[in-house]
């Protein structure tokens, strides 16, 4: 990949080296690692969350849908983005209602080609109710300044966040079945008004609730292994990653992220225009 000076920088500033080769293989090898020693046991502690006071342990998030949820879904299912936005505003269809803040709808261009999914919005989202914001949040923006898209862009610069879940779980621990359940038809629904060309799902809960329904036993798959491949949700291709939460405290696996952003640049770049 050909990068500019600015480009450069973004890569320095997430803390990956920016080398020069006479090869044109550019900045990285981007082919899938190799699995890290210790095997599978090591994939696994590599891609699980970093462990929070009072969070058990992860829970795959297929369930089946009650049939309250089947009939919210069908009224979600033909909302616009404003009667969309006002519905997650006034949510009370989990217990998260009850010690939320704000909630967490979604930040960007609304006519974006690339959607950027996390998994549960933290202390300061929730405080000040927009996705990724805190360290994390730098990081995300650097990464994505590094392909030249911005949460602000226009045009081709234009990049639509949006989280798996709208409310913060307390104490910032991991989402609950059924929580990612009820939260469901709301991302769903976003999918299917930003019409994106590309979507990267950042961390663990984000990767199983979108391949839940492609993946089989996807929630027993560690996250490096939905690495390096592209996926589908609803017809449009997953790059998988890790969360810019993560890559704060594993500076080491920043390279990997990379690779997984030039696999999603590379799949923008064959999408016919749109």
């Amino acid at each position: 990949m050909n990068l500019d000076t600015r480009q450069r920088a973004m890569l320095e500033e997430m803390g990956i080296r920016v080398f020069r080769p006479e090869s044109p293989l550019g900045l990285m090898d981007d082919a899938p690692p190799s699995p890290p020693r210790g095997g599978e046991a090591a994939w696994a502690a590599a891609a699980a969350p970093v462990a929070r006071p009072g969070a058990g342990l992860a829970t795959p998030v297929r369930i089946a849908a009650p049939a309250l949820a089947r009939a919210q879904a069908g009224e979600i299912a033909g909302m616009d983005w404003d009667t969309l936005e006002q519905a997650v505003a006034s949510c009370q269809a989990c217990g998260l209602c009850k010690s939320r803040k704000n909630t967490v709808f979604g930040v960007g261009n609304r006519q974006a080609r690339w959607l950027i999914v996390g998994e549960a919005p933290g202390e300061n989202e929730d405080l000040q109710g927009e996705p990724f914001v805190g360290q994390a949040g730098v990081l995300l923006d650097n990464m994505l300044k590094a392909l030249g898209l911005s949460r602000a862009g226009e045009g081709a610069q234009a990049a639509y966040i949006a989280n798996v879940l709208k409310c913060r779980p307390p104490g910032n621990r991991n989402p609950q079945p059924e929580e990612v359940l009820q939260c469901e038809p709301y991302l769903r629904r976003q999918v299917a008004l930003l019409q994106p060309q590309v979507i990267l799902a950042l961390g663990r809960f984000a990767a199983q609730s979108l391949l839940q329904h492609s993946v089989p036993d996807v929630a027993t798959i560690p996250l490096g292994r939905l690495r390096g491949q592209v996926h589908h949700y609803e017809g449009v291709p997953v790059v998988v990653s890790y969360h810019p939460a993560y890559l704060l405290r594993t500076p080491q696996d920043k390279a990997k992220a990379w690779a997984d952003l030039c696999l999603a640049r590379g799949l923008m770049q064959a999408a016919p225009a749109a």
